[in-house]
């Protein structure tokens, strides 16, 4: 495994860039520890195998450099890295048998037979494929060959670290949920570095332990599943993150009050002098807005009721402004008026799109 940086990267498809509008990834620093389980996260286009096939050797940067455990190896191919790459689609040979596929990767570097052997069938019993293991490759799903994909990547204990581009994308959905969890425990189990590629949030928040959130070919936020959902450092991560995501209200803000619709807010921290920043707005997760009492509250109107089970949520509109509201299953609502409460603890304040720390 090696401690991977990123140093000033950036990268460009066309020649001679001249501003940010042509870089598919804006400048980046970053630092991948060695064994951690990482999800880059975000829509289409926004950079994410990009940046994948940057670390990997795929790609030469435009500028800037990334560094193995010190070294720099930006010129250097995916084999001098000793990467290992999972791709969104299967790649197997399909008149080998799953036996062959997996030890095709260490019988190229030699490994001798025996350990080579016990490693096949080591790697086979983490993915659950030792019955299949002398059958051909073409008479198997899509997404038993994935789990090919992903053995041929385990099965080199030696490896700097292991990349996913969306490798769950062909793979029936009533299976993704247990192979998702199967990759989480095989991370546990061999302790490789891996980096998986998603929009999916769901992949994301439960492969990894640090996400990194992008957008238009920037990083906007570095943290734990936990910190992104509780503090997100843009309106971009609390909407993304999260279903439904943050409610975001145009709001003004003059030190412990926020003014939305001409209703005032009381905020758990002091803020000064954001009435200069073009746009400023209040967020809040869904979990922490509530129906009011009878007579109390910030006046709403019902748009409509979604009933998702264990819970509800309802739609509303203040003063046009569009809110969701985590409501018990229990709760009845009737009519197209009520009142809402906000939770003081959770409410954040942006200026221009970022979290704005206020005083205490």
């Amino acid at each position: 495994m090696a401690r991977i940086e990123l140093a000033s990267l950036a990268h460009a498809y066309g020649p001679r860039p001249r501003g940010d509008a042509d870089y598919a990834l804006k400048t980046i620093n970053l630092e991948f520890k060695p064994g951690g389980a990482y999800a880059l996260l975000g829509p289409s286009g926004c950079g994410k195998t990009t940046l994948l096939n940057l670390i990997s050797g795929l790609l030469v940067p435009t500028e800037g450099s990334v560094l193995f455990d010190g070294t720099d190896v930006t010129e250097q191919t995916s084999e001098q890295r000793n990467i290992a790459q999972v791709f969104q689609f299967p790649v197997v040979y399909d008149t080998m048998t799953v036996y062959e596929n997996l030890a095709f990767p260490l019988r190229n570097r030699g490994v001798a037979r025996q350990a080579l052997d016990l490693r096949v069938r080591e790697i086979a019993e983490m993915l659950g494929l030792t019955p299949s293991l002398m059958q051909k490759a073409r008479r198997l799903t899509a997404d038993a060959k994935q789990k090919i994909s992903l053995g041929r990547g385990l099965v080199r204990a030696d490896v700097s670290a292991m990349l996913f581009d969306e490798p769950l994308t062909v793979i029936d959905p009533q299976l993704k949920w247990e192979l998702r969890s199967q990759l989480k425990q095989l991370h546990r189990q061999v302790g490789t570095t891996m980096i998986y590629v998603t929009h999916d949030q769901t992949e994301a928040l439960t492969f990894a332990d640090t996400v990194i959130v992008m957008y238009d070919g920037r990083i906007l936020q570095v943290g734990s599943p936990q910190e992104l959902f509780e503090r997100p450092h843009h309106t971009f991560v609390g909407y993304f993150i999260g279903s439904p995501g943050m409610n975001i209200l145009h709001a003004s803000v003059e030190g412990r009050t926020a003014t939305v619709a001409g209703r005032a807010i009381p905020l758990p921290r002091a803020y000064d002098r954001l009435a200069d920043r073009a746009r400023v707005e209040l967020g809040i997760r869904p979990e922490f807005v509530r129906i009011a009492p009878q007579g109390e509250g910030v006046p709403v109107r019902i748009n409509r009721i979604d009933d998702v089970g264990r819970f509800k949520i309802a739609r509303v509109s203040l003063d046009g402004q569009a809110l969701s509201v985590m409501v018990g299953e229990d709760t009845q609502l009737s009519g197209d008026s009520a009142a809402i409460e906000f939770d003081r603890a959770h409410l954040h304040v942006y200026a221009d799109g970022q979290l704005v720390d206020g005083k205490a």
